[in-house]
């Protein structure tokens, strides 16, 4: 009996020494994974870093594509209203070409109806020339352009090409005098100023 206690104790001791032994191997076998966990890092943690770079890569992209689409969208906006612009430009001043040829014209008529008739056929062919020029400043009318006023007005440089200055007591200073001819604007842009005797 007493053979069979020892015999027991001994495989219990041995049995003891063996749960420490695993222990100890289990003890360095965990130490030794958080060793290589540090040094070579989670796989996981790896990968999710990667994909955390990969995500500011795309992020940055994104943001350089939706500001060079937003410039192209200003350029396009840009360029419509240019073109808008230049449109209604053009249909707003389609007659100034015409009117601008038409000019030179109308001065003639003008010189012509400051002649003396002294007969009765000449006093018909003014009453002529008469209604042709009002008939072409009726047109001008209604294409937008005026004459623009001077006799009397303050000289303005935008719409006055003064020639000759005077010094006369019947004029304030810096009045228009005298019109030596006239001048146009079409809407509000000026065709072609005035040509006048400006008071000192």
């Amino acid at each position: 009996m007493s053979v069979e206690k020892n015999s027991i104790q001994e495989e219990a001791s041995v049995l003891s020494e063996e749960i420490h032994e695993t222990e100890d191997i289990k003890k360095e076998t965990e130490e030794q994974i958080e060793i290589d966990v540090e040094t070579s890092g989670n796989p996981i943690e790896v990968e999710l870093q990667d994909v955390k770079q990969q995500k500011v890569e795309l992020e940055a992209k994104l943001e350089e594509a939706e500001n060079r689409i937003l410039r192209m969208q200003a350029d396009f906006e840009n360029s419509r209203r240019r073109a808008r612009l230049d449109l209604e430009a053009t249909e707003k001043y389609k007659s100034q070409g015409l009117i601008t040829e038409l000019l030179p014209a109308i001065d003639n008529f003008e010189r012509a109806l400051k002649m003396d008739a002294d007969n009765d056929q000449a006093k018909s062919l003014l009453q002529g020339m008469e209604m042709v020029y009002r008939s072409l400043i009726d047109t001008l009318t209604k294409e937008g352009a005026e004459q623009i006023e001077a006799v009397g007005k303050e000289f303005d440089p935008h719409l006055h090409q003064a020639i000759m200055q005077v010094e006369d007591e019947n004029f304030g200073s810096n009045i228009v005098v005298e019109e030596f001819q006239k001048g146009y604007i079409l809407k509000d842009r000026v065709i072609r100023p005035a040509m006048v005797k400006v008071n000192q």
